[in-house]
């Protein structure tokens, strides 16, 4: 596992910054886009990469005013194949540490400071910005359930607000995790059982600017996910 070399007042050394980038996965965010890349640019000085995945509202084009390096999907592949868009771009540049975060502005950067420190200092290989108590009951009954079939001990299991290490982004840009369609679940097990090891920070988290969960929008979105889970963790990760 890699480690880095901390600071005691600021915590990571000066310069390490760029060697850290920041993917968000977006479609269809233009009300918070650019905000997000900013606010970001503001808080660490590091590069932000923006996976637009196919956009018809001008995302994308927000995204390069406002700083970021925009990587653009012409055929959309959801959330996990945006981010791992997103993982294949900084292994070509060699980047030590990959952060994702939502381009909906639920994430605030000024957290990214708390949740890439474990994984700077060698202490987990993989860093979860986690923030239970947003849960609907929905979402509560889907972790619960979850975590008992799963054995994760993790409490948030569907924060997308991650930081990984080079070993770890690595091995998930592979073609192995494909059709990890749902990444938040899939992306756990895999990382668990290759023998990576994860650990959570309690963040804040903000109300969707805009749009809304595309896994806890419904109960019907909530059992059809948990159904494909549940097949996920029983066939394709034992």
């Amino acid at each position: 596992m890699a480690s880095f070399r901390l600071t005691q007042d600021s915590g990571i050394e000066s310069g390490f910054f760029k060697d850290i980038v920041v993917i968000i996965p977006a479609l269809d965010e233009i009300a918070t886009i650019g905000h997000v890349v900013r606010d970001i640019k503001r808080n660490i000085s590091c590069n932000v990469v923006v996976v637009d995945d196919g956009s018809r509202d001008g995302t994308g084009e927000a995204a390069l005013r406002a700083g970021a390096v925009v990587l653009p999907h012409t055929v959309r592949t959801g959330a996990w194949g945006a981010i791992r868009t997103g993982f294949r771009y900084a292994d070509k540049h060699g980047y030590r540490m990959a952060v994702t975060m939502d381009g909906d502005g639920q994430h605030l950067s000024s957290d990214i400071h708390a949740i890439i420190n474990p994984v700077a200092s060698g202490a987990a290989d993989v860093a979860i910005g986690a923030c239970p108590l947003r849960a609907s009951v929905a979402r509560q009954l889907a972790w619960l359930c979850l975590r008992k079939l799963s054995g994760l001990d993790i409490a948030d299991l569907t924060s997308g607000f991650r930081a990984y290490n080079r070993e770890a982004y690595s091995m998930l840009s592979s073609s192995e995790t494909a059709l990890l369609d749902y990444q938040d679940m899939g992306v756990l097990m895999l990382l668990r059982n290759k023998g990576f090891t994860i650990t959570e920070i309690n963040v804040t988290m903000c109300p969707r600017a805009s749009g809304h969960s595309r896994i806890f929008s419904s109960w019907v979105a909530v059992f059809r996910y948990l159904l494909l889970t549940i097949i996920l963790c029983l066939a394709k990760i034992k």
